[in-house]
């Protein structure tokens, strides 16, 4: 298991969070994660490309 943490602001409140990424995860990969601070759902996308981060999206989560 390859993880790194990646900085994101809360597309709900602004609050500044990080999140783990599990690069041997598979190279696209979505989950939810709440907000620390605001409690509502994040919807997380993440593309690799090897080690690489080559996208990242935190949208507002149903």
């Amino acid at each position: 298991m390859i993880e790194e943490d990646y900085p994101f602001p809360c597309p709900h409140c602004g609050v500044d969070l990080s999140t783990r990424l599990d690069k041997s995860g598979g190279s696209k990969q979505k989950f939810v994660q709440d907000c620390e601070v605001c409690c509502r759902p994040i919807q997380i996308e993440v593309w690799f490309k090897g080690d690489e981060v080559i996208y990242f999206s935190a949208e507002v989560g149903e």
